[in-house]
């Protein structure tokens, strides 16, 4: 095992709670020697992270994380080693980060029209410099009394199938990968487990993997949040057969937000070294 990394982590360029400066300072203070922005839709956080890093044991890398459409649910993409100066590329990032501020719109409407007095101007006060989503939309309701937490905000209201969702632009899986791939990036599947259609969609994970795979990913997140052993050995079995990198990350957004601190999963000195490998054939 290598030293510390994460290779998932958002910023206020997207809903995380900390900008990419502070990110970098938290992961110095962690010790982390490799952390990679990953903002959901947007590579604005990227710049601050390598000024803040310079002359420091810290490697930066820039990163992006797009949300995709497969009937009934999202399959998220995560891309590395991304060129912002690719102007196609960051032309599709803002239209993506645009539908989010239609959407969030639309659905404070529909939590108006439940009996819920929110405004789109406080949601977007809450998303700061950020990409606006749903979080943000959470935020409010928590803030005004309306759900205690934010996971009962989705679960009750803003998931795919509550009476506040709407949908946004997206793109398809294939298309996410393009996208990486047309900026100099490596696509990389996000939490796998995380992809649930429901039980009567004939849904295969091994099946989808081989798809994806023969469309050109290269990595699958095998090391993530509060996945067990049993679920890591068995995405890194997956990632085998397709001859897939294992990569990994806690998804930070915030300190005590989710499972994992920044940081804290070992990540493979191997699959570290085989995305440097990639790196350096396809710059």
């Amino acid at each position: 095992m290598n030293d510390k990394v994460d290779l998932h982590a958002h910023s206020t360029a997207s809903d995380g709670v900390l900008t990419s400066a502070e990110l970098v300072e938290l992961a110095l203070q962690r010790g982390l020697r490799l952390l990679a922005i990953t903002d959901h839709d947007s590579t604005d956080g990227v710049p601050g992270a390598l000024v803040r890093a310079a002359d420091t044991a810290l490697d930066v890398w820039p990163g992006i994380e797009i949300s995709t459409d497969v009937p009934q649910t999202e399959v998220h993409m995560l891309g590395y080693f991304v060129d912002r100066s690719r102007l196609d590329f960051e032309e599709t990032l803002t239209k993506l980060r645009d539908s989010r501020i239609l959407r969030a719109q639309q659905m404070v409407a529909k939590l108006n029209a439940l009996g819920m007095s929110l405004t789109y101007e406080r949601v977007r006060q809450l998303a700061g410099s950020g990409a606006v989503g749903r979080p943000h939309v959470a935020q409010a309701m928590v803030e005004m009394g309306y759900v205690q937490t934010s996971r009962d905000a989705f679960n009750l209201y803003l998931s795919r199938n509550g009476p506040a969702y709407v949908e946004r632009f997206k793109l398809t899986p294939v298309e996410a990968m393009e996208l990486i791939r047309s900026a100099g990036g490596m696509p990389v599947l996000a939490h796998p487990t995380y992809i649930n259609p429901g039980e009567n969609s004939g849904f295969d994970l091994v099946t989808f993997v081989r798809e994806l795979s023969d469309a050109g990913l290269v990595g699958i997140e095998c090391y993530y949040g509060d996945y067990p052993p049993e679920t890591v050995e068995r995405l890194c079995e997956i990632a085998r057969q397709f001859d897939l990198i294992p990569t990994g990350g806690s998804d930070f957004h915030g300190r005590g937000l989710y499972a994992a601190d920044l940081g804290d999963l070992q990540i493979p000195q191997e699959s570290l070294e085989r995305m440097r490998v990639w790196r350096t054939r396809n710059a």
